[in-house]
C-alpha cells in the first residue's frame, strides 16, 4: 500500500466518531448491563478523496452509507469494547484500502476472422432454429 493510501487511513481514523451501544448474542445478563457493541461513524465528505475514490467508495459501503454521507459500521462479534472497537477500525481501514486501489483495466479480447464466421454460422443456426418454433399453419 503506497504512502498516500496510509495518509487516508490515518485521516480517516482520527476523524472517527464512536459510540458504544449494548450488543446482542452470549454474555448472559452481562449483554443488557455494558455497551460493549461499537458503533463506528465518519463522513466521507471529511476524507476529500478523488472523485474516483469517492465513488468506489460508495459503492463499496452500499447500506451502510447514511442519505447524510456517514458509513455506519457497528461491530459486536466480542465480547470487550477494545476488541469490538479494534475490529471496527480494522473493517474501515479495509474498506478504504479497498476503494484506494485502482481496479485492473479489462484487456479486450481480440477475434480473428475465422472465429467471427464461426460465430456468425452459428447465430444463423440458432436464428433458424428460433425461427421453426412459430405457430403452425396448415395451407
Amino acid at each position: 500500500m503506497s504512502a498516500a493510501a496510509d495518509a487516508v487511513i490515518d485521516r480517516a481514523m482520527a476523524l472517527v466518531s464512536e459510540s458504544f451501544i449494548t450488543a446482542t448474542g452470549p454474555g448472559g445478563q452481562n449483554v443488557n448491563k455494558v455497551a460493549t457493541a461499537v458503533q463506528l461513524r465518519i463522513n466521507i465528505y471529511a476524507l476529500r478523496l478523488s472523485p474516483e475514490v469517492f465513488a468506489r467508495l460508495k459503492t463499496l459501503a452500499g447500506s451502510r452509507l447514511t442519505s447524510g454521507g456517514e458509513i455506519v459500521l457497528t461491530a459486536r462479534r466480542f465480547r470487550t469494547q477494545e476488541a469490538n472497537r479494534a475490529d471496527a477500525r480494522e473493517r474501515l481501514a479495509d474498506l478504504l484500502r479497498e476503494a484506494l486501489t485502482l481496479p485492473e483495466k479489462r484487456a479486450k479480447s481480440r477475434l480473428n476472422r475465422v472465429g467471427k464466421v464461426q460465430r456468425l454460422a452459428g447465430k444463423k443456426i440458432r436464428g433458424s432454429i428460433k425461427a421453426g418454433r412459430g405457430k403452425v399453419q396448415f395451407d
